[in-house]
């Protein structure tokens, strides 16, 4: 399972996701722009010193991220997505996930692109609130939907006992741009491979 995070503005909620990615085990992809430097000191506060335990992974555009997650599981990357939206779909607590899923959260003042939701219709995920409200936080809806989606899955849950077991680097100064995995740019096809057919299973 993934947790991608399009395009985030604000950076302490990116600093909770990369909190709860540290909790839960799950790796967090955040797609450019960001509208933050990864050394700002709110999304460091917001991710306490856990960072040494986030798989923080850093793609320069949607095709880039998609061009990387792809190639890890034998499933279709489009039947894979989870797009979460206050702009209707599927109730949160209604859709079932896979192991594998990719869920996408977009930026807290402009959401998901309506040219990636139009391409996905049916993958789009809301959480239920009463109209009088236009959406939740990017960080609340983020964390509830994740520990949602690994129990529907079947992914098990980290074991808590109540016992905390710090990594070794806890109380260093570590900074989440020290963390980050830059991930490739997506090339597109050449010529060659343009004019080449696939080949049919």
């Amino acid at each position: 399972m993934e947790i991608v995070l399009v395009a985030p503005e604000i950076p302490h909620n990116t600093g909770c996701a990369a909190r709860l990615s540290a909790a839960t085990g799950v790796r967090l992809n955040l797609v450019e722009p960001l509208g933050f430097s990864l050394e700002d000191r709110y999304l460091k506060r917001a991710g306490l010193d856990y960072w040494p335990n986030v798989e923080l992974v850093l793609h320069p555009s949607w095709e880039a991220l998609e061009h990387a997650l792809a190639a890890q599981s034998a499933t279709p990357f489009a039947d894979r997505l989870r797009l979460f939206t206050a702009r209707g779909g599927t109730s949160l607590f209604a859709t079932p996930f896979g192991a594998d899923d990719v869920l996408v959260f977009g930026g807290e003042s402009r959401g998901l692109a309506p040219e990636l939701l139009g391409l996905h219709p049916d993958r789009r995920v809301y959480v239920p609130i009463r109209p009088c409200v236009r959406s939740l936080n990017l960080a609340n809806v983020v964390c509830l939907s994740v520990y949602t989606a690994m129990v529907r899955a079947g992914l098990t849950l980290p074991d808590n006992d109540g016992a905390y077991d710090p990594h070794p680097r806890a109380k260093e100064d570590v900074r989440p741009a020290s963390r980050v995995l830059r991930a490739a740019r997506a090339r597109a096809p050449s010529s060659e491979q343009m004019r080449t057919p696939s080949p049919r299973a």
